[in-house]
C-alpha cells in the first residue's frame, strides 16, 4: 500500500529499522523486523548506505521481507549522491521485483569520493523517480530546524519547496528532541504552501554519548529538558535508557494531541524501543 494513501486517512505510526552491516545476518535484520511489525505499524522503513559501508544490498531484501511476511508497507532508503541513473534504476528495479511501492529519496550525505553523478539533489532525484517510475510513492526528508549545510532555515524551505514542486508525496522529519521547532515548522510550511502529511521522527536517545553526536551530525537542539534529565541518570547506563524512552513518550502523546500527520520512531534497531512507545500510546488511547 502507498503511504501517502494512508496518511491522508489516519494518523500515522511508523519504525525505522537499518540493515545488517559487518557479522549482523539478514536473518537477525528480519526478526527486527517482524518483533516491529507485530506492534501494528503502518510502515516500517529500511536505510540504505551508500558509499560502500557494507548494507545497502540488504535495503531491499529486508524491505522485500516486510512486505511478503510482515503485514505492513515498507519505504525503502534511497541516497542518490555517487550513483547513476543506472544504480537507481537498478535499485527501484529491485524493489519493483520485491513489490515495494514506497521509497524515501534522499541526497545523502556528503563524504570523500562520494561526489554528485547525475543527481546533485534530492528534489533531482525524486523528479527522475516520478518521471521514470510514477507508480512509486516517493517520500522527502525534511528538516525542522533547517538542514546542518543550509545557508539559512529560509534556504532550506525553498529547497523542501523543490521536493514537492519534483512530485514529493510527503515528507519525513529528522529526529528532534523539541516539538516545539516542529509546530513552528509546520506554520512556515503551510505560508510557503507546502502542502505534504508530514511524519514526525522521534529518536529515544541511550546515552549522553549518543545525544551528543545527535546534535552534532543532525544539528538537533537539545532542550533544557533533556540535560536535566541525563543529569539525573548520572553514569547509571539503564537509568540513561529509560529517561530517553519518558523523554520520547511524552513528545509522542504532544505531538499526537497537537493533531501531526504521523508519527515515527527511530529505533536504532532495538525492539524494547518500540514496544515501549506503542504500549505508552496504546495505553493513553492515541494507537488501538
Amino acid at each position: 500500500m502507498k503511504i501517502s494513501d494512508v496518511m491522508r486517512n489516519k494518523q500515522t505510526y511508523s519504525f525505522e529499522i537499518f540493515p545488517p552491516r559487518g557479522d549482523l545476518p539478514v536473518e537477525q535484520a528480519r526478526e527486527v523486523a517482524s518483533g516491529l511489525a507485530h506492534e501494528g505499524p503502518d510502515w516500517i522503513s529500511v536505510t540504505f548506505s551508500a558509499g560502500g559501508t557494507g548494507n545497502s544490498a540488504n535495503t531491499a531484501k529486508i524491505a522485500g521481507f516486510i512486505e511478503s511476511s510482515c503485514s505492513t508497507s515498507a519505504l525503502a532508503h534511497l541516497t542518490c549522491l555517487g550513483s547513476t541513473k543506472a544504480d537507481v534504476d537498478a535499485y527501484l528495479e529491485e524493489l519493483k521485483e520485491h513489490g515495494v511501492q514506497n521509497v524515501l529519496a534522499l541526497r545523502g550525505d556528503r563524504a570523500p569520493g562520494r561526489e554528485a553523478i547525475d543527481f546533485e539533489y534530492a528534489s533531482d532525484l525524486i523528479a527522475y523517480i516520478k518521471d521514470r517510475y510514477p507508480d512509486m510513492c516517493v517520500g522527502a526528508a525534511c528538516y525542522t530546524e533547517g538542514h546542518v549545510e543550509a545557508t539559512s532555515f529560509a534556504a532550506d524551505i525553498e529547497a523542501l519547496k523543490a521536493k514537492q514542486d519534483a512530485g514529493a508525496d510527503f515528507l519525513v522529519t529528522q529526529l528532534l528532541f523539541d516539538n516545539e521547532y516542529f509546530y513552528r515548522f509546520r506554520e512556515v510550511c503551510a505560508r510557503k504552501r507546502i502542502k505534504l502529511p508530514v511524519t514526525v521522527g522521534i529518536m529515544p536517545f541511550t546515552s549522553t554519548a549518543q545525544i551528543q553526536r545527535m546534535a552534532f551530525t543532525c544539528g538537533a537542539t537539545i532542550p533544557a529538558a533533556v540535560i536535566k534529565r541525563l543529569v539525573t541518570a548520572g553514569d547509571d547506563k539503564q537509568a540513561q535508557v529509560q529517561a530517553g524512552i519518558d523523554y520520547a513518550i511524552e513528545q509522542l502523546q504532544d505531538l499526537a494531541i497537537n493533531g501531526v500527520d504521523g508519527l515515527h520512531i527511530y529505533t536504532m534497531n532495538k525492539l524494547s524501543v518500540a514496544q515501549a512507545t506503542s504500549r505508552a500510546l496504546k495505553d493513553c488511547g492515541y494507537l488501538k
